[in-house]
């Protein structure tokens, strides 16, 4: 029979391992969720002639990976006169609820440093 790892002179086994390192990177990807099913397929079609002595041999590979988790975030929606409905990102956790940021200074609940003068 045919060994796998030669045939197609090696191209079979070289896409087999393109495909599978597809699958551990994803698998690897903090962002996707590990416990879920991926999937490899590789298919040969098989053609034979009228004659039934020589087949031509189509091989496709074909990976199913998990896709990235959902993100989830807020938008604090308003009227401005001037544009029409506006948004942005609620940052604070609450509309109109200051908060200390990464850098250790207030901001607004948008995100936007606020600034005191003493």
């Amino acid at each position: 029979m045919i060994d796998l790892t030669n045939f197609a002179e090696g191209a079979v086994a070289e896409r087999f391992n393109i495909e599978l390192q597809k699958i551990l990177e994803n698998i690897a990807d903090p962002n996707t969720d590990p416990k879920k099913a991926r999937k490899l397929t590789l298919t040969l079609t098989v053609k034979a002639d009228e004659k039934r002595d020589i087949a031509n041999v189509s091989i496709q590979t074909k990976t199913v990976t998990v896709p990235a988790r959902e993100i989830e975030t807020k938008i604090i929606m308003d009227y401005d006169p001037r544009s029409g409905i506006v948004g942005a990102e609620l940052k604070s956790g609450a509309k109109g609820q200051m908060f200390i940021d990464q850098d250790g200074e207030v901001a607004d609940d948008k995100g936007n440093k606020v600034v005191r003068f003493k």
